[in-house]
């Protein structure tokens, strides 16, 4: 890209750029290089925006929380709507068929962003407890409306869906779960 040139959202760009190479390579394959030759830009323009290349993947990460937080909102706007099964399977299928679990490679394989998210997200994985907030917010508020037993545990329930869906779309390089297996999935831990 020729300098002088004007770069409408160079971190949108860039973050565009690392999940791509993210679902197509893997986090081994995740340098500064590959993104911003997968941006098509100069280098330096990720060092003009972020601090270093950490830097960048952290905020790629926080950002991506903030979506899964947005998303968490539209699943709680659905309580007492559709079916509790259905809207689970939603969110899980949304959640794990994105770049959730190429991220929650890279977060586990990278100890300086690990200690950078620290601050963000201080316990945890990043973007699976995150995402495991959001489901057993929806599940407790489906509980308050009496469309979940008031004996079922929320909290187990949510660490459930989130830790058993992540393993079933956990092999990046392998055959993505179909849509009905999740449901499946879900239909058979949720209580009706």
């Amino acid at each position: 890209m020729p300098t002088g040139v004007a770069m409408r959202d160079a971190r949108e760009l860039l973050f565009g750029a690392a999940e791509r190479v993210l679902l197509r390579d893997g986090p081994e394959a995740l340098t500064s290089r590959a993104v911003t030759t997968e941006a098509g830009c100069a280098k330096g323009l990720l060092h003009k925006h972020f601090t270093d290349f950490d830097g960048f993947l952290a905020e790629l990460v926080v950002d991506r929380i903030a979506r899964i937080r947005q998303r968490g909102e539209v699943l709680l706007g659905a309580v007492g709507q559709g079916s509790v099964v259905e809207n689970l399977t939603g969110m899980l299928t949304e959640l794990f068929g994105s770049v959730a679990v190429a991220i929650v490679s890279l977060t586990i394989s990278r100890d300086g962003l690990r200690a950078r998210l620290r601050e963000a997200v201080p316990t945890g994985v990043p973007i699976l407890s995150e995402a495991g907030q959001v489901i057993r917010d929806y599940l407790a508020a489906e509980q308050a409306g009496g469309r979940i037993p008031p004996t079922a545990d929320t909290d187990v329930l949510g660490l459930t869906l989130i830790g058993s869906t992540h393993m079933m779309f956990a092999d990046r390089t392998g055959a993505r779960p179909a849509e009905a297996d999740v449901r499946a999935f879900v239909a058979s831990v949720v209580p009706a």
